[in-house]
């Protein structure tokens, strides 16, 4: 299986100019990470982006630049699980890649995570953000980037 997330960063000091973009969304000023780790949390596939790109074309554009690696797989071993989250929009993903490589989908499938109902969290008694047990790989991964990173800034 393959968890698949991506998050904006504000301002990162080494992004020249023409790499950065603002994300209407989450109203931030820098680049993109898009991460692709595998059930323990290594990354396998990174790619980095302006902030304006949407999710659907970052993951689009990682799975190009990684095309190769789907194309070595062989067809009669179990298709790999690619873990979305729902800003992720699957079937726009597929037709995109198929005209890149036509049998991606023999050996992969986008699977979307699901995300906790109102009654759910009531019925935690919480509110806001709250992780969905297949997903806290990912989290807690882009958590360990943006610790890193920090590290780095300060030296």
């Amino acid at each position: 299986m393959i968890i698949i997330d991506s998050q904006a960063v504000k301002n990162t000091c080494n992004a020249g100019v023409e790499s950065k973009g603002f994300c209407f969304y989450k109203t931030t000023n820098g680049i993109k990470r898009h991460l692709a780790v595998d059930t323990l949390g290594f990354p396998f596939f990174v790619h980095c982006t302006k902030t304006s790109v949407s999710d659907d074309l970052g993951l689009i554009e990682m799975l190009t630049d990684n095309i190769n690696y789907f194309k070595s797989k062989l067809v009669n071993i179990p298709k790999i699980t690619i873990l979305l989250d729902s800003g992720y929009h699957p079937e726009k993903i597929t037709q995109e890649l198929k005209k890149v490589y036509s049998a991606i989908m023999t050996k992969i499938r986008f699977k979307l995570s699901p995300k906790p109902s109102k009654a759910h969290k009531n019925k935690l008694g919480k509110t806001g953000f709250i992780p969905v047990k297949a997903r806290w790989v990912i989290e807690r991964t882009n958590s360990w980037m943006e610790r890193c990173k920090s590290k780095r800034q300060k030296l």
